[in-house]
């Protein structure tokens, strides 16, 4: 009996320390890229995942249209999820 609650509980420790190591600052940072995502707004400079850097010049509920470089007519739609991070500048 002392066996088998040994077991459980070393069990259920490593299940614990997995879900704070992995899971948990997994989940804190999904989230943080959702409200950074919700609170885009025109003419912030963003990185996109794919390492553009940009600046966003309109915006819809799924999708933004960013424009690269100097050249005014380089300008790429893209879902908001493409957006990495806002960009200093």
């Amino acid at each position: 009996m002392d066996n088998a609650l040994f077991w459980i509980i070393y069990v259920v420790v490593i299940v614990g320390a997995m879900y704070f190591i992995a899971i948990r600052p997994q989940r804190k940072q999904q989230k943080e890229l959702q409200a950074m995502i919700a609170s885009l707004e025109i003419g912030d400079s963003v990185l996109t995942s794919s390492g553009f850097y940009g600046v966003i010049i309109d915006i819809t509920e799924d999708t933004v249209i960013v424009e690269f470089g100097s050249n005014k007519n380089c300008r790429i739609p893209m879902q908001k999820q493409a957006i990495a991070q806002k960009a200093n500048g």
